[in-house]
């Protein structure tokens, strides 16, 4: 389960900073994966229309909550 959570969390700062990127400018790598939450998701919440940035860094800060997270919940 912890795995699962790591990986969620590094495919979310993935997500993140390759859709701040994609706001900045053209994302070319793996664009319809790594753009799913900057595609798919954003356009039909309208309460973020005009904050897509800030969604992106927000996804990308909570990826990394949860990548510390789960690594300090490790049994010694």
């Amino acid at each position: 389960m912890r795995r699962i959570i790591r990986l969620l969390g590094i495919v979310m700062i993935l997500q993140g900073v390759s859709g701040t990127i994609d706001q900045l400018a053209v994302q070319p790598f793996f664009g319809v994966f790594l753009n799913f939450f900057n595609r798919v998701i954003l356009p039909r919440l309208d309460f973020l229309a005009g904050y897509e940035l800030y969604a992106n860094l927000t996804l990308a800060a909570l990826g990394a909550i949860l990548v510390i997270a789960e690594e300090r919940t490790r049994p010694s």
